[in-house]
């Protein structure tokens, strides 16, 4: 046990380092010193962040080059006409109808609130155990408004469907750490590191199995817990930094 500590916290410092961000989608939001810039333009990033990280960052730049790579500034004050560009925006099964139901959203959002985390906080009750409500109930939120297409509720996933919510997870633990190492962000903080999920992507999932973090033979929301849960008894305060481990095994050491 402590010898797996040990061999996992010396990972971590490997690899939460700055020369991490430029082949991660986390370089989209660190384009951005604004608040507001730098939530948007992460949430985007986590939610297309499926496929090889080159496509999602190209993909990702080519969205914001649309809001004139300030993308608050676009959603406070984008005319009908301003959102004809999006029509053409497509990354896999992410649409235009997705695309534009997520500015219709954002702006509504933030017309009436300064931060996005304040979308994540229905679900807070404080305890360790709160990410599953927080999760199930921002996608409840985020979909409240009267024309959500069906369609796009798939691309925000849900405990309450039994999803892993690798990519929502990932988007808290941009926003949510804090350290001085300069990858997450650390911007919010009403949610506690020690309430993180750890997102669990393939990598993360096949190198959590070989060390013997995971026993669940598949892979959704439980799965998620009982790897967060192990590795809360490494560090009860920040188990989701291990998540740089995991994840820098599986994809620069082929573990």
């Amino acid at each position: 046990m402590q010898g797996l500590k040990d061999f996992l916290d010396e990972k971590v410092e490997q690899y939460n380092q700055p020369d991490f961000i430029s082949n991660d989608p986390v370089s989209i939001p660190h384009n951005y010193s604004l608040k507001q810039d730098i939530e948007i333009s992460g949430f985007f990033a986590a939610i297309l962040a499926w496929g090889q990280r080159k496509t999602i960052i190209n993909k990702c730049k080519e969205l914001f080059q649309m809001m004139d790579n300030a993308p608050y500034e676009f959603l406070m004050h984008h005319e009908e006409k301003d959102l004809a560009p999006f029509l053409n925006f497509k990354h896999r099964t992410f649409n235009d109808v997705d695309t534009l139901y997520f500015i219709h959203f954002l702006t509504w959002f933030y017309r009436q609130q300064e931060s996005l985390e304040e979308a994540f906080l229905i679900g807070q009750t404080g305890g360790p155990e709160a990410m599953e409500g927080i999760l199930s109930r921002f996608h409840e939120y985020f979909f409240s408004l009267p024309d959500a297409p069906a369609r796009t509720k798939k691309h925000i996933a849900t405990p309450a469907r039994k999803a892993a919510c690798k990519r929502i997870n990932m988007y808290l633990r941009w926003m949510v750490r804090q350290d001085d190492k300069g990858v997450d962000f650390g911007i919010w903080k009403k949610i506690s590191p020690s309430q993180l999920i750890c997102p669990c992507d393939l990598h993360v999932d096949r190198v959590g199995r070989k060390l013997g973090l995971i026993t669940r033979k598949q892979t959704d929301w439980l799965t998620a817990v009982e790897l967060t849960e192990r590795l809360r008894e490494f560090d009860s305060a920040d188990p989701v930094k291990y998540d740089f481990a995991l994840f820098g095994l599986g994809i620069e050491e082929k573990f």
